[in-house]
């Protein structure tokens, strides 16, 4: 039975180097992780910010930052988590519609 951690969406800040391949195959390694997908949100002269999405059974978030820091990032903040036996979507809200406007 699942337990744990399940999905996490992190915003991440790190070097250049090493690529972004080279960090999701690292962070692909740690048990109970299931898929990774990395997308570039901005680049500049020295750094790139990324949003890390992790699926997975029962996630370990301290070794999740540890490999993350090991490859020279830094979490910023923990954009989505979700736990349980399953992965909820998310729904929208009327309060959502308003940020259309």
């Amino acid at each position: 039975m699942a337990r744990g951690i399940r999905l996490l969406v992190l915003d991440v800040l790190k070097p250049h180097q090493p690529m972004v391949t080279e960090l999701a195959l690292g962070l692909s390694e740690i048990q109970g992780v299931e898929g990774v997908n990395i997308t570039l949100v901005e680049i500049d002269k020295e750094t790139e910010n990324i949003k890390i999405t992790i699926v997975g059974d029962n996630l370990d978030y301290d070794e999740i930052v540890r490999t993350i820091e090991e490859f020279g990032g830094v979490v910023h903040s923990i954009d989505m988590v979700a736990a349980g036996k399953r992965i909820i979507e998310e729904s929208e809200t009327p309060q959502d519609k308003l940020d259309e406007f």
